[in-house]
């Protein structure tokens, strides 16, 4: 079961960092309305109602059977036609993190995050670097022919979600119609899948790891061999 695997990977130290490096740019937002489109398994749904009113918009129903629950907040079952019918200008945050490389046309969806984003709302993209993928591919996955099909513009494949669209950052701003700016940017996953995952599960992995990821995350050079990016953006 691709679902029951995508689980498992993320009680994983590598899966609990991932959520780690994904969250602490988002420290600042407490108090706040937040939609969280593509939830998922709630994982940061359920972190950020901690201090936040959060709606979390999910299509996939057995996703939604073993999500995360443990600090309440609105769950929702679809995908755009339930975001047209919540209120304009209700959010001070929107999230779509790893959903728009599996999507036909980003520009709906953001022009229904600018619609529902107060007027200085936060939009969080959490997006797939090529770069990294094909670093990954090469160094860590000893597949060097599926890195030199992602060079030739080849699209990678996940077990449970198919296809994967990549995109660049520059693109999401394009396909906002310029509606959106990109702020700031972070790299995700840039050391850590190149490491062998016996060596992942020492006591002080996690916390060294994120140091160090932490540390480069905002540097070009090592931002663009990330394997994840995390965008900040503003309404224009």
């Amino acid at each position: 079961n691709h679902i029951q695997n995508y689980l498992n990977t993320i009680n994983t130290p590598w899966g609990k960092l991932f959520y780690l490096l994904i969250w602490h740019p988002l420290e600042s937002v407490t108090g706040k309305n937040v939609l969280d489109f593509g939830s998922g398994f709630g994982i940061t749904s359920n972190f950020l109602a901690k201090t936040n009113r959060v709606t979390a918009i999910e299509p996939n129903e057995e996703m939604i059977r073993n999500s995360i629950c443990t600090n309440p907040y609105r769950q929702i079952t679809g995908g755009i036609e339930q975001m047209k019918r919540l209120s304009p200008q209700t959010y001070d945050v929107i999230l779509c993190h790893n959903v728009f490389e599996y999507v036909d046309d980003k520009k709906k969806y953001l022009k229904e995050f600018q619609c529902l984003l107060k007027p200085d709302g936060l939009l969080s993209i959490v997006k797939h670097n090529k770069a990294g993928k094909i670093m990954q591919k090469a160094v860590a996955e000893y597949q060097i022919q599926e890195a030199i099909q992602l060079l030739n513009g080849k699209n990678s494949e996940s077990e449970a979600f198919g296809s994967i669209k990549e995109y660049d950052n520059q693109e999401l701003e394009n396909d906002s119609d310029q509606a959106f700016s990109i702020k700031k940017t972070y790299g995700i996953r840039t050391f850590y899948a190149l490491q062998r995952n016996e060596w992942k599960n020492d006591d002080n992995w996690i916390q060294q790891m994120y140091q160090l990821e932490c540390r480069v995350e905002k540097i070009p050079e090592f931002r663009s061999i990330a394997f994840f990016h995390h965008l900040l953006c503003k309404k224009s």
